[in-house]
């Protein structure tokens, strides 16, 4: 595979991957969402104060899924990698990356840590954008690969 034989060039950094398309999609349709359950609040005549807040307070609930299933990203900057993930935050230096993973079938890339285990990191998703998950996931391997150690072997 003369592809894979020729790495990229990294990125310039800070950089930031995420699945724009994806992202895109949860918040325009959790913005629908809110915006459509609201109206119908407001309009229906037959509701009581208490079941508008109700309603309202529904689809605060249901778009607020949306934002946290939006908020998946990967920032590299020079001193490494910041994996946010639906509900947690990892720093990671460039060292303690041995590997970067985004096998046929993943549904997101996974980092092999120094420490044995994997972190994964649903910043890059093949999802809806696969060719921009693919390109992401060369960069960010391109980078661990300069900053890092460069090797598997630790």
């Amino acid at each position: 595979m003369a592809e894979s034989a020729a790495q990229p060039a990294p990125p310039a950094l800070p950089v930031t991957f995420r699945p724009t398309r994806t992202r895109v999609v949860l918040l325009g349709v959790g913005l629908a969402m809110f915006t459509t359950i609201t109206a119908i609040a407001l309009l229906l005549e037959n509701l009581s104060p208490g079941e508008r807040i109700s309603f309202v307070f529904t689809a605060v609930l249901l778009s607020s899924v949306l934002v946290l299933l939006s908020r998946p990203k990967v920032v590299a900057d020079e001193s490494g990698v910041t994996v946010v993930n639906l509900t947690n935050t990892r720093r990671l230096e460039w060292a303690q990356i041995l590997r970067v993973n985004l096998r046929p079938g993943d549904p997101w890339v996974f980092l092999d840590l120094s420490d044995g285990t994997s972190l994964p990191a649903l910043g890059i998703q093949p999802g809806i954008a696969k060719q921009q998950a693919i390109g992401d996931a060369r960069a960010l391997r391109a980078l661990a690969e300069t900053h890092g150690t460069g090797t598997g072997d630790h």
